[in-house]
């Protein structure tokens, strides 16, 4: 589990007191010296206590998927406000920048400075899908294909246990995901300098007539896919 919560980059996990509760709990139980004088009574008390502070605290998995669909929601409210004003992007964006540190950074959850996340990036992913697809048609249909098909999926598969988090899939993962970064970069940079032509610069170039923007988009949806795994693995 340490190994899969180090693995994963979301900050908001790593700082979030719900899984410190847990983390604290288990240490508790893990130390010969904190136990070692209990009774057989005492040790099944402490092993039964609940991970908050009181039943109500309790973080639960049903609850989290409850709350990220309703955050999903609200974002998708915010999408069309972008799209419909995209004048509002850079706000947004800004905005949605400032929100995500005091998110992160804040020790106790705000469900109001969540959501206020959520609809600001909302407002910027739509804004900016309208500005895009106004220079490149059909781009923006395709990424909200992707996204909601990808999230939908995984969780899906997720939830009926189908699909786990591996120590030697996330090797995998981690190089797979460097590598495309690395690719990326040198990609923009040729672009950038005219050393290679054309929208996707070396996205554009054809194997066997199949232009290497394709599997490359696969092997996207498949690494954001797994990404949604780690962190749905490290939620429950």
């Amino acid at each position: 589990r340490q190994h899969m919560a180090s693995a994963s980059s979301n900050p908001a996990f790593s700082n979030s007191p719900a899984f410190s509760l847990n983390a604290t709990k288990a240490a508790q139980l893990a130390r010969p010296s904190a136990t070692e004088d209990m009774t057989a009574e005492q040790l099944a008390e402490l092993y039964n206590q609940p991970a908050g502070t009181s039943h109500a605290d309790r973080m639960t998995y049903e609850n989290t998927i409850q709350k990220i669909a309703v955050c999903f929601a609200v974002l998708m409210v915010g999408t069309v406000v972008g799209w419909m004003i995209p004048a509002l992007t850079i706000p947004a964006a800004i905005v949605g920048f400032v929100l995500a540190l005091v998110n992160i950074f804040k020790k106790t959850p705000s469900p109001a400075l969540i959501t206020a996340y959520a609809v600001a990036e909302g407002v910027f992913l739509g804004g900016l899908s309208a500005i895009l697809d106004s220079v490149y048609p059909g781009i923006a249909m395709q990424a909200l294909i992707a996204t909601v098909v990808t999230a939908g999926v995984t969780l899906a598969l997720f939830s009926s246990g189908k699909v786990r988090v591996t120590p030697k899939a996330t090797k995998i993962f981690l190089v797979a995901i460097v590598g495309y970064a690395a690719f990326s970069r040198v990609n923009i940079v040729l672009t950038a300098t005219g050393v290679v032509q054309g929208f996707g610069g070396l996205r554009d170039f054809e194997i066997f007539g199949i232009p290497l923007g394709i599997p490359l988009g696969i092997l996207v949806v498949l690494l954001a896919a797994y990404s949604l795994v780690m962190d749905f693995e490290q939620v429950k």
